[in-house]
């Protein structure tokens, strides 16, 4: 059973649609797009103070909008509508540290 399924998948990535796709803006979009939330895991180390509350906005908005249209456009993009709902969760986790830090600064005062 697993063999036949094996072979399945190597006969799938062999195919000519798997090939097109690979060299598809469908494809290479969403990849290059990767990039904005692989940054925002990388700043959730950091310390809240650099978080831009104006850019994570902006952020949130644009994943938004670009989730929707993922899903929108024909045949659906779910490797943009993945990587863009990724985005979407870290730039909301982002603002909540940045609401966290501002609220905890004036407390201190």
């Amino acid at each position: 059973m697993a063999g036949v399924l094996a072979r399945k998948a190597v006969d799938h990535l062999k195919s000519k649609e798997m090939r097109e796709y690979l060299m598809s803006t469908h494809f290479w979009g969403p990849v290059a797009n990767w990039g904005l939330p692989i940054a925002a895991m990388a700043d959730m180390k950091k310390s809240p103070e650099i978080i831009s509350g104006r850019m994570t906005f902006a952020l949130t908005c644009y994943s938004l909008l670009f989730m929707r249209f993922a899903y929108k456009v024909q045949p659906r993009n779910w490797l943009l509508f993945a990587c863009h709902l990724t985005n979407e969760t870290c730039q909301l986790i982002q603002g909540g540290r940045l609401i966290k830090y501002n609220m905890e600064k004036k407390l201190a005062k």
